[in-house]
């Protein structure tokens, strides 16, 4: 959204074009940063996929068994390479990216909403790579539960493809997860939400929790549901706190305010 004269256009408002080609240049920088952040992803590749294989050499080494990931194509080892590469682009340049929707929206915000604009992303990007790396813990014990079904007489051959997308929408799915409290705590900012409606439905998010832990680790796997569900339930209540203040010093100053008024 760029700036217009402010003498001719004291609101600063852009014609429906000037959007289109303010979003056209965002989105074609955001495209950019990704395609050269995607050079590191490539070198980085190799090694990522090599610890991405750890469980299945895990799974070999402790049931004894033939246990490898195969490619069922000639294609198959460039395009994983090339899916690990923009996996990763998407996280080197995320900063890039991220500033470029901040400056998409930034003209049209108040000083205020741009203040908590900048708190939400400050806030968002570090829990969702936390609940990415939690994923990335968890993610040998899934492998070997789920592996673990299978008779030790039995090859496990796995799809590298189909591995590698099981891998990433784990990190995607907990990192999704991490970041739902800041969304909890933005409702309550714009005065959607109250804390005393997010205590009072704590059973029910906790049950939330539950299942969304459940599907996303295996119900056997109760360790690590029980590490993910703890850690989203510990980011809830602290969303819920975070709120509580907020309420609190919005109906100290509205009783000031009211007090204020009285005394006039």
């Amino acid at each position: 959204m760029a700036k217009t004269s402010r003498k001719k256009n004291p609101e600063a408002r852009m014609r429906l074009t000037e959007h289109l080609v303010e979003l056209r240049k965002r989105l074609m920088i955001s495209a950019l940063a990704i395609i050269v952040a995607a050079t590191a992803g490539w070198l980085l590749a190799d090694s990522v996929w090599d610890l991405l294989r750890v469980p299945i050499s895990e799974v070999a080494a402790a049931d004894g068994r033939l246990a490898s990931i195969a490619y069922t194509d000639v294609t198959g080892a460039f395009d994983l390479k090339l899916r690990i590469s923009i996996f990763l682009a998407i996280f080197i340049g995320s900063p890039i990216w991220l500033y470029q929707i901040w400056a998409f929206f930034s003209p049209g915000l108040t000083r205020k909403e741009k203040l908590g604009a900048v708190a939400f992303l400050a806030a968002a990007v570090p829990l969702f790579l936390g609940g990415a790396i939690v994923a990335w813990y968890l993610l040998p014990n899934i492998v070997r539960l789920l592996t673990s079904f299978g008779s030790a007489e039995d090859a496990l051959l796995l799809d590298a493809r189909t591995y590698l997308n099981f891998a990433t929408r784990l990190m995607f799915a907990v990192g999704i997860g991490f970041v739902l409290p800041v969304f909890i705590v933005l409702l309550n900012f714009v005065g959607v939400l109250s804390a005393a409606t997010i205590l009072r439905s704590w059973r029910v998010a906790v049950l939330i929790i539950a299942v969304f832990a459940a599907m996303t680790t295996p119900a056997a796997d109760i360790s690590s549901m029980l590490l993910l569900g703890g850690a989203m339930c510990v980011l809830y209540f602290l969303a819920a706190g975070i709120c509580y203040l907020h309420d609190r010093r919005k109906h100290k100053k509205l009783a000031a305010e009211l007090a204020e008024y009285e005394l006039s």
